[in-house]
């Protein structure tokens, strides 16, 4: 579509593209590995369910609380436009400046790596150790060039038009959607293992720490709560990216229905999945086990290899070709869900540009009607996240800083319903005011539980933002400058 020499977006996504935007950008890798992690922390299967299930209420609570800025602002960018809106350009900026620093292109270099790592099982050609150059200061293997074509090949199939990077993302997403839905059945209905169905019972709701020489001792009380805030670290990355599809808003057909329907519905998809996945877990793995352990079952889920909880679960099924068939579904898993991410993101940058926030060539749109400056941009800053090596310091670095700018969005709600009671609402956030209020209350104690107990995670992620700051200055003066040339 084309209007006074202009390429204008396209309305080309459906509400069953637009779930599988949502589900697609959130089932990654992470389903399959952050378990160990959890089970670490907390040493409890119901404790761990538990966190789960928490990280699960406050995703559905907020996807019930961005539709009505959905409805309301259905633009290329979303979450940076409602911020923009409910703020000032300063905030908006800082999201934006944060976004594509470390979080989209972050997330988008660790999936592609990921999606290296497994393709390595299949091809052993394909590894760390398998280094081409050597610069001292960066390493260039195998592993770097299959996660930068995956990145360049999804970059470019995207730059293709919205039908095309809708057809990828729908046929990946439902296909590892499904092999998930086989996990589930094979490890609850089909191949369940007595031994750690017995084990798990025992311990269900003991949680407890591991301390030096494997000693076990007891979390209760507040220790407990600071113990669950920090072991959903985990499961908050490995469901990030559902409002994702905010970014598309201007190419979804009927905005005002479809955009918040999918939020809802990829979201709770995804969270059962998610759920009753670990449920699975469980079912073929004991939680607890050794790190010195021989084999998966002896390891536990605590100490599964490299972390990998899918793969030992269905190793326990599958014995040799567990790892096969786990790498094949990750594979298909990391692609499809890369696919959403790169085709969203660019969104983003795109929106800033038009507000003079970013290089104004990133504001355009192609011929097939999508930012295909902002999407090359994309590529290139998540291939150089890949070649560093720091992309996975870096997500860790900002998962405070997510939960920081949901808040601060959701709290937009209360904001927009003074500043602008009188524009149209064709959906109204579910439970308002309660359901918004639990989630900042949540999500503000989690932050704090991190900023005492995990330093790492908080502070150099607050660090990042405010580096925007000066930032934010820079580009309001390059552009009144520009603007008074412009005279």
């Amino acid at each position: 579509m084309e209007t006074n020499g202009k390429h204008l977006f396209k309305r080309g996504l459906g509400l069953f593209d637009s779930t599988m935007i949502v589900v697609g950008s959130m089932i990654g890798s992470g389903i399959f590995i952050v378990s160990a992690d959890m089970s670490r922390v907390l040493g409890s299967p119901g404790w761990l369910l538990i966190a789960w299930i928490i990280t699960g209420l406050l995703t559905i609570f907020s996807a019930l609380t961005y539709g009505e800025f959905a409805c309301m602002m259905p633009k290329a960018g979303g979450q940076y436009v409602y911020l923009r809106e409910a703020y000032n350009p300063f905030t908006a900026f800082l999201y934006g400046w944060t976004f594509f620093l470390v979080i989209q292109p972050g997330i988008i270099a660790a999936v592609a790596i990921a999606f290296a790592k497994f393709t390595g099982v299949l091809i052993p050609w394909v590894a760390e150790k398998n280094v081409w150059l050597d610069f001292d200061f960066i390493k260039f293997n195998t592993l770097h060039i299959i996660a930068i074509l995956c990145i360049v090949f999804l970059s470019w199939l995207n730059t293709r038009g919205i039908n095309t990077g809708k057809y990828v993302q729908n046929i990946f997403t439902v296909t590892k959607t499904l092999a998930v839905i086989g996990l589930i059945i094979i490890g609850i209905f089909i191949a369940r293992n007595l031994s750690a169905v017995e084990f798990n019972s025992e311990v269900f709701w003991s949680a407890v720490e591991t301390g030096e020489g494997g000693s076990l001792i007891p979390l209760t009380g507040f220790v407990l709560i600071a113990a669950l805030g920090c072991a959903m670290v985990g499961p908050l990355f490995a469901s990030d990216s559902w409002y994702d599809v905010t970014f598309v808003g201007q190419e979804i057909k009927r905005p005002e229905r479809n955009l918040p329907l999918s939020m809802v519905l990829g979201t709770i998809i995804v969270i059962i999945l998610y759920v009753l996945a670990n449920l699975a877990y469980l079912q073929l793995l004991p939680l607890r086990g050794s790190e010195t352990g021989i084999t998966e079952f002896e390891r536990g889920m605590q100490f599964a290899t490299y972390d990998r909880v899918g793969t030992a679960a269905i190793s326990i099924v599958f014995s040799k070709y567990g790892a096969i068939i786990m790498a094949v579904l990750i594979m298909i898993s990391t692609f499809g869900c890369n696919n959403g991410l790169i085709l969203s993101g660019a969104r983003v940058y795109y929106a800033m540009a038009n507000d003079g926030l970013f290089f104004k060539g990133v504001g355009q749109l192609n011929k097939k009607g999508v930012p295909g400056a902002a999407l090359v941009t994309q590529c290139t800053w998540a291939c150089l996240l890949c070649l560093s090596g720091k992309y996975s310091d870096l997500l860790d670095y900002v998962i405070f800083a997510i939960l920081l700018f949901f808040t601060i969005t959701i709290f937009g709600i209360f904001i927009l319903r003074k500043k602008r009671p009188d524009v149209p609402r064709p959906y109204k956030a579910f439970g308002y005011p309660v359901i918004p209020a639990i989630y900042i209350i949540i999500a503000t104690f989690i932050m704090i539980d991190l900023l005492i107990y995990k330093p790492e995670y908080t502070w150099p992620g607050l660090i990042i933002v405010l580096l925007g700051i000066p930032v934010y200055y820079l580009w309001e003066k390059r552009k009144c400058s520009r603007n008074v040339n412009d005279i």
